[in-house]
């Protein structure tokens, strides 16, 4: 059975691809080709077909593959009734309450008036730090003359 499909040409991370006729059982990179009809190239989305040859082929009961099915249709090439497009999946987000993009928006107005708040309480307990770190110098200076007599008081 012979199929339309796809063969990657390109240097790494940029790939071409032919698009070749060819035995369902072989490989794309065997080498053993039936026909070429054309090639795509995925960066500038350009697609060269011969129409004619592909539309002999489908006629003549090649089976394309998903990729080349669309790419036949885009090019405007007549496809047999047997053949059926293939339906998009679902796609779903997992974990969707976790992304960004999906949260619900938090209010700023909250937001501002919190971040006043501790603001204004931090300010507060800093001055009475300075009170008290200034007072134990004076504090702490006293003591050490008593200290300094009770020592010459036990020699």
């Amino acid at each position: 059975m012979l199929v339309i499909r796809l063969q990657r040409t390109g240097r790494k991370g940029h790939a071409m691809f032919r698009i070749l006729v060819q035995d369902s059982r072989r490989t794309p990179t065997s080498g053993k080709v039936v026909a070429w009809l054309g090639s795509y190239d995925p960066h500038t989305k350009t697609i060269k077909i011969d129409k004619e040859k592909a539309s002999f082929y489908l006629e003549h009961g090649a089976q394309p593959s998903d990729r080349v099915i669309f790419l036949l249709k885009t090019e405007g090439v007549k496809l047999p009734e047997w053949v059926t497009l293939p339906t998009k999946k679902k796609s779903e987000v997992r974990n969707a309450d976790k992304r960004r993009s999906t949260r619900p928006p938090e209010p700023k107005a909250e937001e501002v008036e919190t971040a006043e708040a501790p603001a204004e309480e931090v300010e507060e307990p800093e001055v009475a730090n300075e009170e008290a770190s200034v007072e134990e110098p004076k504090d702490a200076e006293a003591a050490k003359p008593a200290e300094a007599e009770s020592i010459k008081e036990s020699t």
